[in-house]
């Protein structure tokens, strides 16, 4: 467990869980953007600086923050099936980038899902 070697990630854990703990359905969704457009991020990094291992680590974060956000999809809501058709796109293209990385694909993702981050926090503000 790389918790247990790495405070960092320890902190990162427990953050983690504290948020989590108690949040409603929009601020899960949050986090989940959140945790994956910051892994994106990690992995660009990781891939310029050639570790492979945080790329991996962090591709894998993305992937299971995807997931995350399409199993809580309300396929009954109009916007459903969309929103599973996007997240479904942009796993397969994080996965891809784990045989044949693509930092410029992840970027354009990234800044796309940080625009939905944001109009999402902007409409919950009223």
């Amino acid at each position: 467990m790389r918790y247990l070697q790495d405070p960092s990630e320890a902190y990162r854990r427990v953050d983690f869980d504290a948020r989590v703990f108690g949040a409603d359905p929009r601020q899960l969704v949050d986090l989940c953007l959140e945790q994956f457009t910051g892994s994106l991020s990690r992995a660009i990094y990781a891939a310029g600086r050639g570790d492979n291992a945080a790329k991996s680590a962090a591709l894998t974060r993305a992937v299971s923050s995807l997931l995350a956000l399409e199993m809580g999809v309300d396929t009954t809501n109009p916007t459903g099936p969309a929103l599973i058709q996007l997240y479904q796109a942009a796993r397969r293209s994080v996965l891809d980038s784990a045989v044949n990385f693509d930092a410029e694909r992840l970027t354009t993702i990234r800044a796309d899902f940080l625009e939905i981050r944001q109009a999402m926090l902007q409409a919950a503000r009223g």
